[in-house]
């Protein structure tokens, strides 16, 4: 389900603590109940492609930072400083196939479960209406 960007570009260092080289989304799209989507489009001096492809690491970069994204969106409506999230773990992860250089990542997080400081969300990320890989995070939030 492809959603039109909201925020993108420079934009989107508002929302995620990480800087280049490592900005691993390129546009949020918003949030609807308990999803939030956003977006990627891969380029060849990604530090997580090898050849023409992106790497496990940089699908698993993405997935977070898009997590962040949602986070950051939500306490930014709040006027609230953005928090930073650390990964507590990663499950289920299932890699259908790796994305080329070109490719526009497409990914939709689900909360599952929020608890205190610890979201553990679903994620799906697509290309071309492929589905690329999926899995289930637990994000661990530092609001010191």
């Amino acid at each position: 389900m492809r959603k039109v960007p909201i925020i993108h570009g420079e934009g989107i260092l508002n929302l995620i603590p990480q800087r280049p080289p490592i900005v691993m989304v390129g546009s949020f799209c918003g949030i609807e109940d308990n999803c939030s989507y956003s977006a990627l489009t891969i380029t060849a001096d990604n530090i997580f492609c090898q050849g023409d492809e992106l790497q496990e690491a940089g699908i698993i970069e993405h997935i977070a930072q898009s997590a962040a994204a949602r986070i950051g969106y939500l306490y930014l409506q709040k006027n609230e400083p953005v928090p930073l999230g650390f990964i507590g773990s990663v499950d289920k992860l299932i890699l259908h196939r790796l994305p080329k250089v070109g490719q526009e990542l497409f990914t939709e997080i689900t909360i599952i479960q929020e608890v205190f400081d610890i979201t553990l969300i679903s994620a799906c990320v697509s290309a071309a209406e492929e589905m690329i890989a999926e899995c289930r995070m637990k994000i661990f939030l530092d609001k010191k």
